[in-house]
């Protein structure tokens, strides 16, 4: 099958009334072909995204493991997977042409002459397929082998761009394990790829209300002139993980949850939250103002550090009335292990616009259900005008951006309760991706494999965004490790956390919004 009509140039045009990008032919080379993330993810993604007619005529994958199976094999493995999980059931007609572009390639990630082999494999795709010398690798291997697969994709020609073509990394998280690591990681990768060429991922900010949070502030007049530290309280960021191990307890006890949600699915949606307006929506404009926030975190002192951040780990109880094993008695858990599955963090962004707002971070797992928000708490009104009719002063407005399980938004405002006096309850809008666009959003990976193939780092991090937010991480990290740091809390499995993460607002007369 050659190459079929030219791409328009732009990439960009109007179809059904919606704007919509088309990615250039191009060749997908997943490393860590057998693993997880390529089945649950990123297959279902280029499927769905074959679907909606927004890949290149020729696209083709490539995938590269160890294990030895033949395209047949791999093209009824990925079959499986899309008919397991993706939001569409795979359609006979666009597999039988999906299929026809997708490979298999057995290979070590230490051996050179291995590369050189997948290199002729593409060469050989690039003029069977038309794919034009496009290549986008993405490492969905354990981190461990992320600097030798970049230093080989370097030695074996595979990373260089030839003229009128392009050559992409994506690299998944967890990127570096403290500032140190992530600068050398940063250093390894840059020695072969330029900065414009590597996309770390996270996937997170593929999600539609995270992206809709710069939509939200900045499309609505009457949002954004509130959206600062004259009308906002405080802001809660939570991410709560009903779940524990589920396999991953090897991994997770040398991680901790601090590295393993803080340091960037948190601080990525923290930055889009407290960002000045960009001048421009490029990849670059954006990134700089999210610098800006991860450059005004105000870094602690271990004292300040024992009193703002709060670790617990997870003992035995019930979640969904079902019953949890505590953290110490998972597979792969060492019974000695302080290894934190909660933390909280009362942070304080030294910028004009929130000088003065405390941002109340937790996250954790086995708590009572799976939920990812934000929510903005505005200042209640200067004067108490209705305490006199009421039992209490009415509530103060609330914003709650709903990132998962069900995607929307919620505001939650005082009205007069019916009857003879005047009553004022809390009443609430809401809005459900679902039931007001009339379908479900696209999975986070299907915004960004698309994204990258177009060239657009919007949703990306930079290489100073990832050292800024390992920068405020190590500190704790450090802090941690002093011999006069307290000892882990704990909290029943099934409960939103330790009486410690409580007293973090407690102690500024406040509480934790109720989920």
């Amino acid at each position: 099958a050659g190459c079929q009509e030219p791409i328009i140039p732009e990439n960009v045009f109007r179809q059904e009334g919606r704007r919509r990008r088309t990615a250039a032919p191009c060749t997908v080379v997943i490393f860590g072909a057998s693993g997880d993330l390529t089945r649950r993810k990123l297959v279902p993604a280029l499927y769905n995204l074959t679907v909606e007619q927004l890949l290149g005529a020729g696209c083709s994958l490539v995938g590269y493991a160890r294990r030895e199976k033949s395209h047949a094999q791999f093209r009824e493995e990925m079959h499986g997977a899309i008919q397991a999980f993706s939001r569409r059931k795979p359609d006979p007609a666009i597999w039988s042409g999906l299929e026809q572009g997708i490979y298999y390639c057995q290979g070590s990630f230490e051996d050179l002459e291995h590369y050189r082999q997948l290199k002729a494999m593409l060469d050989g795709l690039d003029r069977e397929r038309g794919t034009g010398g496009n290549r986008l690798f993405y490492l969905a291997t354990p981190p461990s082998y992320y600097a030798q697969i970049v230093r080989l994709l370097g030695e074996s020609g595979l990373a260089e761009e030839m003229p009128g073509s392009w050559s992409r990394i994506i690299v998944e998280k967890p990127f570096g394990h403290d500032l140190e690591s992530a600068h050398a990681l940063n250093g390894e990768i840059g020695d072969v790829f330029q900065e414009e060429q590597i996309y770390r991922i996270d996937h997170y900010l593929g999600k539609e209300t995270v992206q809709n949070i710069l939509a939200f502030r900045l499309g609505n007049a009457i949002f954004e002139p509130l959206w600062n530290n004259r009308f906002v309280d405080h802001v809660e960021l939570t991410v709560a993980e009903s779940l524990g191990m589920e396999g991953r307890g090897a991994y997770f006890d040398e991680a901790g949850i601090l590295r393993d949600m803080v340091q960037n699915h948190i601080f990525q949606v923290l930055t889009l939250v407290a960002m000045e307006p960009p001048v421009t929506l490029e990849a670059d404009e954006v990134r700089d103002e999210k610098v800006k926030v991860l450059k005004s975190i105000r870094l602690l002192s271990p004292t300040e550090i024992y009193r703002s951040v709060v670790r617990a780990q997870y003992l035995g109880g019930a979640v969904a009335g079902k019953p949890a094993r505590g953290i110490l008695d998972e597979p792969n858990i060492p019974p000695d292990s302080r290894t934190e599955t909660y933390v909280a963090i009362r942070l304080e962004l030294e910028s004009w616009r929130w000088a003065g707002v405390p941002f109340y971070i937790r996250t954790g797992k086995r708590l009572p259900r799976r939920v990812t928000e934000v929510s903005i708490h505005f200042k209640h009104p200067p004067y108490a005008l209705f305490q006199s009719e009421s039992s209490s002063s009415p509530s103060a407005n609330v914003m709650v951006l709903r990132i998962q399980p069900d995607e929307g938004m919620s505001l939650t405002f005082n009205s007069k309760a019916p009857g003879q006096i005047m009553r004022l309850d809390p009443v609430r809008m809401d809005f459900n991706y679902a039931t007001s666009f009339g379908a479900e959003p696209s999975e986070a990976y299907e915004r960004l494999l698309l994204d990258c193939m177009i060239g657009d780092s919007t949703l990306f991090t930079r290489r100073d965004e990832v050292e800024l937010s390992w920068r405020y991480i190590t500190s704790i990290l450090e802090a941690w490790r002093r011999p006069d740091a307290p000892g882990l809390a704990t909290y029943e499995a099934g409960t939103w956390g330790p009486a410690e993460g409580d007293l973090l607002l407690h102690r500024d007369g406040r509480r934790w919004r109720r989920l």
